[in-house]
């Protein structure tokens, strides 16, 4: 009988090491995006589509920088983490849609709990820019990734397929003779 393996000793590193760097991150950025903030006022909440983008590059260059750089930077990790924590080298069209709608959800999540927070707003640009921050990390880094988990990989199996000399010299599974039923 065959053990079907979802991946030797470098899959469950790789695994491993992906689960603890996306725990961190996201612990990170809850720490960053849900802490309270002592402000004296709070802009309200953006629901328009691109209208803070449109604030930011108006704003100038560096405003433009921050603001849009920081929407992309901040869950674009996620788009790597993601899929080394689930270890599956998998399509690449199927690995970046889901990594691209765990991103969004977690963005999504991220916006509908700020709101509760002291000084925090919801700002449908912030949703936009982190899930286009997952989606282009995933598309640049994911090919590597993916090479390199399926190297592991294949090491992994060719340390499962190892064969003894004597395989070939056994021959063919012995076989019972049929019994007759008595009368």
């Amino acid at each position: 009988m065959q053990r079907q393996h979802r991946g030797g000793p470098a899959a469950h590193r790789v695994r491993t090491a992906g689960l603890v760097l996306l725990c961190g991150h996201l612990l990170f950025v809850g720490w960053l995006t849900l802490r309270p903030l002592s402000v004296p006022w709070v802009s309200p909440a953006n629901l328009r589509p691109f209208a803070s983008v449109h604030a930011d590059l108006a704003a100038g260059p560096q405003a433009a920088l921050e603001g849009i750089g920081g929407g992309l930077a901040l869950l674009a990790p996620l788009g790597v983490l993601l899929p080394m924590a689930v270890g599956r080298v998998t399509s690449r069209l199927g690995s970046w849609a889901r990594t691209v709608l765990a991103g969004a959800m977690i963005s999504l999540g991220i916006e509908l709990v700020q709101p509760a927070v002291p000084g925090q707003v919801a700002n449908v640009d912030a949703l936009l820019l982190n899930t286009t921050g997952v989606a282009l990390a995933h598309l640049l880094c994911y090919p590597a990734l993916r090479a390199r988990l399926r190297t592991a990989h294949r090491k992994d199996l060719a340390r499962v397929r190892v064969r003894r000399p004597d395989d070939e010299n056994r021959g063919a599974t012995p076989r019972t003779t049929g019994v007759g039923i008595a009368p």
